[in-house]
């Protein structure tokens, strides 16, 4: 789970950035509005929408799995896009593992 989590902060710096430069240069609506004037803009949307369909679709599960509430990280993804999954992860609770615990 370490891995994962500096995997997201590696990921949520620059990305935050460029999402901020982004949204300050066309602001929020901007964002979408590029993305629908051409077929290659639909295209990329589109790819977004099932990106995180497919991250959703593991999301959900693992939170109720460890005991978190999945509908605000489902709310964010949904209005923010990766953001969502990548706070998820960094804000996971890691795991203990009981020393001499066997796996079979």
């Amino acid at each position: 789970m370490k891995q994962r989590r500096i995997l997201a902060i590696i990921i949520l710096f620059p990305f935050s950035l460029l999402s901020l430069y982004a949204m300050a240069e066309v602001g929020y609506i901007g964002l979408f509005e590029y993305q629908l004037q051409s077929p290659a803009g639909w295209q990329v949307l589109a790819d977004l929408v099932v990106a995180l369909v497919l991250v959703l679709s593991w999301l959900v599960p693992d939170a109720k799995s460890t005991g978190r509430n999945p509908a605000p990280w489902v709310v964010l993804t949904l209005l923010s896009g990766s953001f969502g999954p990548l706070l998820y992860l960094l804000t996971a609770k890691t795991k203990t593992v009981e020393v001499g615990a066997q796996h079979a």
